[in-house]
């Protein structure tokens, strides 16, 4: 859709130059700003000129994915298991999208839209991930289960953009599990939970059902049954009602700490 307040387009090659000006907003894949009308963006500011690198290798092991990185650039990402690696694929796939939009969409983009549905949220949350943030007041770094504060809200400050996403050594090689649910087979994601084995136990993240995401934390499938019994706030749109919802988390829940106590 053309965005028809839009004067200027400017491409960064510094972080100072991130500075947006009155009427602007980030531009990255843009598969959501150009969906529909922008009122008042007068500018746009395209975090692609950057260069950033897609991913980077930390010091303690750990991976750095960039916010630019592109739902599809996770299927060429040096992931250390396959199993880690499938978790990355069925994220993506529960982002049902066409193969061009697959090549735009970015994590960064996916992450900062706070949606429920959001699958890189999932994804990001799920391996215990962690934003780093940067504006003109310097960088700060906040778990991606925490950025996301309600249905379509963030934690995100004004004039802060998403650098990137550091997921640690020990959850990039943990178990993992993932269960999704939906009213239809290729419907919106109702229910997502993505679940991590640790040497303290499991770690199991609720998205898409919640308005937010919810981090489990049990060692046993009873524990945990009970900690999803617990929430409280379910989201409620067409694509599911709030007991539905609450009771295919259960369910998911249920069968994610089940294959990983095996």
């Amino acid at each position: 859709m053309d965005l028809v307040d839009v004067e200027t387009l400017r491409r960064p090659r510094t972080d100072p130059e991130l500075a947006l000006l009155p009427g602007e907003r980030y531009l990255a894949g843009g598969t959501w700003l150009f969906s529909e009308p922008q009122r008042g963006v007068t500018g746009l500011v395209d975090l692609t000129s950057l260069g950033w690198p897609t991913w980077e290798s930390l010091p303690d092991g750990g991976l750095r994915l960039s916010a630019t990185c592109t739902i599809a650039d996770l299927e060429r990402v040096p992931w250390p298991l396959e199993s880690t690696a499938l978790l990355a694929h069925q994220c993506a796939d529960a982002l049902l999208m066409s193969w061009k939009i697959q090549y735009a969409a970015t994590l960064g983009g996916n992450v900062a839209l706070g949606l429920p549905a959001g699958a890189m949220t999932s994804l990001l949350a799920g391996l215990d991930a962690v934003a780093v943030l940067r504006s003109g007041h310097g960088e700060r770094h906040v778990p991606v289960a925490a950025l996301i504060t309600g249905a379509g809200t963030t934690a995100l400050r004004d004039g802060e953009v998403i650098r990137a996403f550091d997921i640690a050594a020990t959850a990039l090689t943990a178990p993992t599990a993932f269960r999704r649910h939906a009213l239809t087979d290729l419907g919106r994601s109702a229910a997502v939970v993505v679940g991590r084995a640790t040497s303290d136990g499991l770690v199991l993240t609720v998205t898409a059902s919640t308005p937010a995401p919810v981090v489990l934390r049990g060692s046993s499938v009873a524990e945990l049954d009970d900690a999803v019994r617990s929430i409280t706030t379910w989201h409620d749109d067409v694509h599911g009602s709030p007991d539905w919802r609450a009771a295919v988390t259960g369910s998911a829940v249920t069968e994610v700490a089940e294959e990983l106590l095996r």
